[in-house]
């Protein structure tokens, strides 16, 4: 599930900064999408994966405005959240959550 988020709120933060030309609040989605991720990653798998897979996120943010420059905007986009999801999957949705005591 996380996958999801993480990757549609990159494209989904893009999506609103380009279609109202407030990249803040583009940003706002991003943060909200990082941050629930973010929260899910450390409850369920634990602060090692919830700091490494926020990074990610945060480097695909920054990767796909270096990367825009080669193959263009939405190409870049969806290349680093293809990316993101994947790590998302495979460091914490495909394992279940670890059980938080009681």
């Amino acid at each position: 599930m996380t996958a999801l988020v993480a990757a549609g709120s990159l494209v989904a933060g893009f999506a609103v900064a380009e279609a109202t030309g407030v990249r803040e609040l583009g940003g706002a989605v991003l943060l909200a999408g990082g941050g629930w991720c973010a929260v899910r990653w450390w409850r369920g798998h634990g602060p090692v994966t919830a700091v490494g897979l926020s990074a990610l996120y945060l480097g695909a943010f920054v990767g796909s405005h270096v990367l825009a420059r080669e193959i263009g905007a939405w190409p870049s986009v969806a290349t680093v959240s293809a990316i993101t999801a994947a790590a998302a999957w495979v460091a914490a949705d495909r394992r279940p959550a670890r059980q938080q005591p009681a």
